[in-house]
């Protein structure tokens, strides 16, 4: 074989493997001398292949045949020693188009099996992965390899898989291989934990026999992904904790208990997202303001996790330092919209600020990108408060503006969150008439009536978004229940003599409440004292407000100025300065704030005694 022409078309190891096979076929070649071995034989220098034809028209295998001698065993072996055979890269100048002959001293190529000559059950059987066999209607075990009988012990051919294979009845996969057969396709099942304590992917494949493949049976292919199943086992866990940690720390900055007004009577629900949701940034708050004025408010932090509830957290405590400033709900909002932008300028809030004052029958709010409020009055008819609706907190450079929605006895108002009414197959606008329709209808206490709103809303434990409502009722009191609550007014009209005849009223109408005689006279000291004050320092018109509940009793007096009284420590030579520390001291709270339309009201609060039963 001339190795010498051949070498250069086969890769170096194989070239490598033919030059030591053919050194090793020709022993006589050990004794012959480095001249005899590189010197070729000139009769053999044609650049004809092994097999074609010579000058002539012969077979060179013919002519070698012909030519006896050393030479002729020169050519016949090839004349090029292994070493340079090694190291030939270059096609050769005229290349064979036919493959050489086989020659009894030449090498035999190794050969690759095709697929029909492997053996099959010994294949399966070195699988690592489990592999079993069934047949038939019935499923009767044909074979398992020895990665299942490792992992599930020996099986016996011949029997049903119910039978022979109980470790897929547990696994819920006897079903799976009836589908397989019938429909001819395959089917996978995930991640299952079997008895062995392993995780395995099952993958079931149709074995159809003849072409109508009635006949048949399923091949399954059990693959092991116990380490993939725990790594997201331990990601689950994680994720988990985390969420749990949001929705504690969530939870901790919420109201733990709500505050009840005099007049109104309130309930308040949180609901937070599905386990696969992270916890956002919903929240709510109850503020009693003192004077029989109550704040309510609701917002949304948009965000999840953490950093959302952190936010909100922040934005609930201002809420309530703001409150007690007793502002107006857009000058609260005002001051909420620079906080937000302090807090985080990427973080984006909305809000509603509203305060109810039983006196006048209405809720005076404040939106800043929030849904609106939600009033239902005494006849069933329900209330939408669009306007004014300004963009949310954080976004800076706009002047909020508080608006008013009747709230009178027998009304109920809702206040939510957008996961009540929001739905990614529905226009916003449809969920929130959808919860006025539920509300129209909903009837008992607020508590039942926000469970009731959330049923309604389709609201669960598995919901994709966090869930805030706020319900307050002001009730109508009749009866025995409305002579508790009452209210009386007299307008401050003259100069000086405006107050004796301050205190004659106050007399007279704590007198007919038949309150007892200690806290009669407290009553009639401080409206006393507020109405000099007023009359000292205020303008008219001027106004004397008294107001009890069934647990306080409440006096007020209202003027046209609308600088705000202080507390101040009067000195032993004043004359003026003891009013108002006078009232904060038999009281049990007091306070001031500014009206609408300017002006000013100064109140003062006596806790009353508990009722008896």
């Amino acid at each position: 074989m001339n190795f010498t022409r051949w070498s250069a078309r086969l890769p170096g190891t194989q070239r490598r493997a033919a030059a030591r096979a053919e050194l090793a076929a020709s022993p006589d070649r050990t004794g012959e001398s480095r001249d005899t071995r590189e010197a070729p034989d000139p009769r053999n220098s044609h650049d004809t292949p092994e097999g074609g034809e010579n000058r002539d028209g012969r077979e060179e295998s013919e002519s070698r045949q012909d030519r006896p001698g050393p030479q002729a065993h020169d050519a016949r072996e090839g004349a090029v020693p292994a070493a340079r055979a090694e190291h030939l890269t270059e096609e050769p100048t005229h290349p064979s188009p036919l493959p050489p002959p086989a020659s009894p001293t030449s090498p035999t190529p190794p050969t690759t099996p095709v697929v029909e000559d492997l053996p099959v059950r010994d294949v399966l059987d070195s699988v690592p992965a489990l592999v079993a066999l069934v047949h038939g209607p019935d499923h009767r075990l044909a074979y398992v390899n020895d990665a299942y009988v490792t992992a599930f012990g020996p099986r016996t051919p011949g029997h049903p898989a119910g039978e022979a294979l109980p470790e897929l009845h547990d696994l819920g996969l006897l079903p799976l291989l009836d589908q397989v057969l019938r429909s001819r396709k395959p089917r996978t099942v995930k991640s299952r934990k079997a008895s062995d304590g392993r995780s395995y992917t099952f993958c079931c494949t149709p074995v159809l026999k003849g072409g109508d493949g009635g006949d048949g049976g399923v091949l399954v292919f059990a693959t092991d992904v116990t380490d993939h199943a725990e790594a997201a086992e331990r990601l689950r866990a994680s994720e988990r904790r985390q969420r749990e940690t949001a929705v504690t720390l969530q939870r901790s900055l919420l109201p733990q208990e709500l505050e009840q007004p005099d007049d109104l009577r309130i309930a308040a629900t949180y609901q937070p997202g599905g386990t696969e949701a992270a916890v956002g940034g919903d929240w709510y708050d109850v503020i009693t303001l003192g004077g029989g004025r109550t704040a309510l408010v609701i917002g949304d932090v948009m965000g999840r996790g953490v950093r959302a509830a952190a936010v909100m957290g922040q934005l609930r405590t201002a809420v309530r330092a703001y409150a007690r400033l007793d502002l107006p709900p857009h000058e609260v909002l005002q001051l909420l919209d620079g906080l937000a932008a302090e807090i985080d300028a990427n973080q984006i809030a909305t809000c509603v600020y509203a305060i109810h004052d039983p006196n006048e029958g209405r809720l005076v709010y404040a939106s800043a990108g929030h849904l609106p409020i939600l009033v239902r009055d005494e006849s069933g008819t329900v209330l939408r408060a669009d306007e004014p609706t300004g963009p949310p907190l954080g976004t800076g450079g706009w002047m909020h503006a508080s608006g008013t929605v009747p709230l009178g006895p027998g009304s109920t108002a809702v206040l939510y969150t957008d996961g009540l009414v929001e739905r990614r197959d529905a226009d916003l606008d449809e969920g929130i008439a959808a919860l006025a329709g539920a509300l129209a209808g909903a009837t008992g206490t607020p508590q039942v009536i926000c469970d009731r709103l959330l049923r309604s809303a389709g609201v669960a434990a598995d919901h994709d978004d966090d869930v805030a409502v706020l319900v307050l009722q002001h009730p109508a009191r009749n009866g025995p229940d409305g002579d508790l609550f009452r209210n009386a007014a007299l307008e401050l009209l003259g100069g000086v003599e405006a107050a004796p005849r301050a205190r004659a009223f106050a007399s007279g109408v704590l007198t007919s409440w038949r309150f007892p005689t200690d806290l009669h006279d407290l009553g009639v000291l401080a409206a006393s004292e507020l109405v000099a004050n007023s009359l000292q320092h205020g303008v008219p018109p001027m106004r004397l407000r008294l107001r009890r509940t069934d647990r306080r009793l409440i006096v007020e007096v209202t003027d046209g100025d609308d600088h705000l009284p202080r507390r101040r420590r009067a000195e032993p030579a004043d004359e003026s300065g003891r009013g108002i520390a006078i009232v904060a001291t038999i009281a049990s709270n007091w306070g001031s704030r500014r009206t609408p339309g300017g002006g000013k009201a100064v109140w003062c609060e006596f806790s009353l005694p508990p009722r008896r039963t």
